[in-house]
């Protein structure tokens, strides 16, 4: 017969009844040890690691009221709550059975005591034991897991009095559960406040979960935001749990909120409004705590008075805006972000002796930074590798030259870039609205509206 895993403590001053015991457990579990003296329990308890302890009831002769046992069973759950204790006496009733259950024993047995019932009890009682250590250990891995996945390895860099204004307003409003709505250009360094309002706030201890709408494809949406249910469609092999269900009790940031199809904008808008989703393939409901996060670079105020985004869902996403200024705006924070991001290539590199003069310094002032933090750190990393001496210099910084450097302001406007689309799109179509509505991601209405608002002349 194979062995049970697990670690047994006797405790009982009767020398026949250890001796029994003893017979009786050692091939059946992984060690046993017995004690006549109780005062030795926690001593013997801090030298090994045990799953139960099988605790007599009376130790002093001439009592049988149980207090010395319930003393001892309050003492071994003072020092650990999870170890499994069976309380057994030759003196019970079901007041003694009761108190004993209430005060943490997980079983009661009586002397004489039928071994197939003792073993079936004691091995219970182990895996009651182990199935605590193995939620705890669970417990334990998934908030060291979120530690780490929160971990903030990315700084704010700057001193401006722009990007101090943004931190201000996010070490605000991070305490609060408001939604907040993050604009800002592309590379403007959205998710990293994002995370700082994340890191400051109340739920800071719960996963920051991030979703990038843009990337999502629409058949996706739905089993990406909410998941679903084994057999729920084709590929469904397993049950998903969606984001949302994911970043309960923490924060769901989703990036690229501009880029939501109006269709799948009023489901998102649903599961807001409502608090709760339920899986693809599934009838029940799942409430969710979440604390919500949105970015984007399009204008959706614009977008609202388009027909392309809702309005309510703006209104539900937009409790607070925060606007992230572009980097040609933020002055000597240039300096200091390329200095930061000089340290950060010179030690993946090995070029330990590098260092900017002021004429690259200069250059990289005067630069309009259309990719803003994100190309500023891709012209340092590309400086540092193809250096050949030990200063960085005008030549070694490769911009884009000035008829491709156009700051946001130098160019098209959208309705005449969205002309310009539409416009093409009409074209590669041979003219079916329909089909080029499609394309662009609108309705046909939508598109009409668009020709007589651009008096775009369609043959």
């Amino acid at each position: 017969m194979p062995v049970s895993k697990g670690n047994i403590l006797i405790v009982d001053d009767n020398k026949s009844i250890l001796t029994s015991l003893d017979i009786l457990l050692n091939p059946e579990f992984s060690f046993v040890k017995s004690l006549s003296n109780p005062g030795q329990i926690l001593t013997e308890l801090r030298k090994k690691e045990y799953n139960l302890v099988l605790l007599d009831m009376n130790f002093s002769a001439g009592m049988n009221n149980g207090n010395e046992g319930f003393y001892w069973l309050g003492r071994i759950k003072e020092f650990n709550p999870d170890i499994s204790v069976v309380m057994i006496t030759a003196y019970g009733d079901v007041d003694t059975a009761v108190r004993a259950l209430k005060d943490g024993a997980c079983d009661f047995v009586l002397k004489p005591w039928d071994n197939d019932k003792l073993l079936a009890t004691l091995k219970l009682a182990i895996q009651l034991n182990l199935s605590k250590k193995e939620v705890k250990q669970l417990k334990d891995r998934e908030s060291g897991l979120k530690n780490e996945i929160n971990r903030d390895q990315r700084e704010i860099i700057g001193s401006s009095q722009n990007i101090l204004d943004v931190l201000k307003m996010a070490r605000k409003v991070a305490k609060t559960n408001a939604n907040v709505l993050i604009t800002g250009e592309n590379g403007t360094g959205k998710e990293l406040i994002a995370r700082e309002i994340h890191r400051l706030s109340d739920r800071s201890g719960e996963l920051l979960v991030t979703v990038d709408m843009g990337a999502i494809p629409e058949t996706l949406f739905e089993s990406e935001l909410f998941g679903h249910v084994k057999g729920a469609f084709t590929d469904a092999r397993e049950n998903r749990q969606g984001k949302f269900e994911l970043a309960d009790k923490g924060t769901l940031f989703l990036d690229e909120i501009g880029n939501l199809s109006f269709h799948m904008q009023s489901k998102l808008l649903a599961a807001l409004q409502n608090r709760e989703i339920t899986r693809i393939g599934s009838n029940n409901i799942v409430p969710v705590d979440i604390r919500l996060i949105c970015a984007t670079n399009r204008n959706l105020d614009k977008m609202v008075k388009e027909s392309l985004f809702r309005e309510d869902l703006l209104y539900r996403i937009n409790t607070i805006q925060i606007e992230i200024p572009p980097l040609r705006n933020r002055g000597n924070d240039i300096i200091e972000l390329s200095d930061f991001f000089l340290k950060k290539f010179i030690n993946k590199y090995g070029k330990t002796d590098l260092r900017v003069n002021n004429q690259a310094y200069d250059k990289l002032m005067r630069y309009s930074w259309p990719g803003n933090i994100r190309e500023l750190q891709n012209t340092i990393e590309k400086a540092v590798i193809l250096c050949d001496s030990s200063v960085i210099k005008p030549e070694d910084l490769y911009l884009k030259p000035p008829e491709e450097n156009l700051a946001p302001e130098d160019i098209l406007t959208l309705e005449a870039m969205e002309e310009k689309l539409i416009n093409i799109a009409i074209e590669k179509n041979n003219g079916n609205l329909t089909a080029a509505a499609e394309q662009l991601g609108i309705t046909r209405q939508t598109l009409y509206n668009k020709f007589r608002k651009n008096k775009t002349d369609v043959k």
